[in-house]
C-alpha cells in the first residue's frame, strides 16, 4: 500500500432521478478533488435511489437497471472520472441477460469499470438476486474491497475479503434511522430536517444518538479495527423516499479511530489521508497472523434452514 487521500460523500438523492443524482455527485467530486482526493466512494444505490426500490415491480426494477459495464450510467461514471482524473465508486441497480437483477457497486477510472460487486446479502425487493463473490481488486497499487451494507453486518464477510489481500474497503450504505428492538432506535420525523436551517440542534441530536451514528459507533469500528483495514463508509443523507438519514459518511483507520467523517446537515464530502504504516502496526494484522483455521469447521458448515435476512425495514428475505 501507499499513502492515498479517500473522499466518503454524502447526499440527498432523488428516487429514480438519475440526471438530478448525478448532478450531485459531479459537485462533490469537484470539492474532494479540490481537497486532493483521488478517490471517491458515494452510497448504495446512490445513482437510482435505493429505498423506493421496495415498492417496485420486477417489470419496474428491470427498467430502471442497467447493464454493466455497458450500460449509461457506468459509461457517465467513466466519463467523470476522465474529467476528474479520479477513481469513482457508485451504486445502482444491474440486470443481467438471464433476466436477473441486482444492488450493484462499481469501481472506475478513466480507462473502464475497475470492480463489480453485487451485494451478497440483497433484501429490499423479493426481485433482487444475491450476488455470490467477494470482489478484491487493485486501485493504482492499493489492494481494495467492496461490501454493500448488510454485507458488512456480518463479520465473516469482512474477515473474508480482508483475507483476501483488501487494505481499504469502501462499504457503501442506506443505512440508520430505522425501527428497533434496540433502545432508543426507530424513525425520525421529517418535519426536524425540513426545519434543520432554524433548528439545526434537535436534528443532529437525533442524528448522533441511537437512531444513527450511536448505532453506528457499536459495530462499524470494530470491523476496521478487528481486520486491520482502513472502512470507508457512505450513507445518504435527508429525505430518502418516505424516511430520512442521517449521512455521517467517514473513514476509520485499522485502528478502529475515526480520521474523516461529515457532520454537515446536507450533501458533503470529507477527504481522509490512508497510510500503510496504520495497516502493519494494527491488532487486527496481529489477529490475523494468530488465527486456527483448523478450529473453524463450524463456520463453513451448511445450516438446517436457509439463510434469513431481518432487517429495520421491517423487511425479512430467506434465501
Amino acid at each position: 500500500m501507499r499513502n492515498i487521500r479517500i473522499g466518503a460523500a454524502q447526499f440527498e438523492n432523488r428516487n429514480g432521478d438519475k440526471a438530478y443524482n448525478f448532478s450531485a455527485m459531479k459537485k462533490l467530486l469537484r470539492k474532494a478533488v479540490e481537497q486532493g482526493a483521488e478517490v471517491v466512494s458515494f452510497h448504495e444505490g446512490c445513482i437510482t435511489a435505493y429505498t423506493f426500490v421496495r415498492n417496485l415491480s420486477k417489470p419496474q426494477l428491470f427498467e430502471l437497471a442497467e447493464y454493466v459495464p455497458d450500460g449509461a450510467s457506468t459509461s457517465k461514471l467513466i466519463h467523470m472520472a476522465k474529467e476528474f482524473k479520479i477513481f469513482i465508486l457508485a451504486g445502482l441497480v444491474e440486470k443481467d441477460e438471464n433476466n436477473n437483477i441486482y444492488n450493484t457497486y462499481v469501481c472506475v477510472n478513466k480507462d473502464g469499470l475497475v470492480a463489480k460487486h453485487r451485494k451478497l446479502h440483497a433484501f429490499i425487493n423479493k426481485h433482487l438476486t444475491n450476488g455470490n463473490e467477494y470482489c478484491v481488486f487493485d486501485l493504482d497499487g492499493i489492494k481494495c474491497g467492496i461490501l454493500i451494507c448488510y454485507d458488512n453486518n456480518l463479520v465473516e464477510n469482512v474477515r473474508i475479503t480482508t483475507l483476501m489481500g483488501a487494505e481499504i474497503i469502501f462499504m457503501p450504505h442506506v443505512t440508520c434511522c430505522l425501527p428497533s428492538s434496540m433502545p432508543g432506535r426507530g424513525w425520525i420525523d421529517k418535519a426536524l430536517w425540513d426545519n434543520r436551517d432554524r433548528d439545526p440542534v434537535r436534528l443532529r441530536q437525533e442524528f448522533m444518538g441511537p437512531k444513527g451514528r450511536g448505532w453506528l459507533m457499536k459495530w462499524l469500528p470494530t470491523r476496521a479495527y478487528e481486520n486491520g483495514v482502513y472502512a470507508v463508509f457512505t450513507n445518504p443523507i435527508g429525505v430518502d423516499d418516505d424516511q430520512i438519514r442521517n449521512g455521517n459518511a467517514m473513514i476509520i483507520d485499522p485502528y478502529g479511530e475515526i480520521i474523516a467523517e461529515c457532520n454537515t446537515l446536507g450533501d458533503d464530502v470529507v477527504v481522509g489521508l490512508c497510510t500503510p504504516e496504520k495497516i502493519a502496526d494494527s491488532p487486527g494484522r496481529r489477529y490475523l497472523r494468530a488465527r486456527r483455521p483448523g478450529l473453524y469447521a463450524k463456520l463453513a458448515e451448511k445450516g438446517t434452514e436457509e439463510p434469513v435476512i431481518e432487517t429495520g425495514w421491517g423487511i425479512v428475505k430467506k434465501g
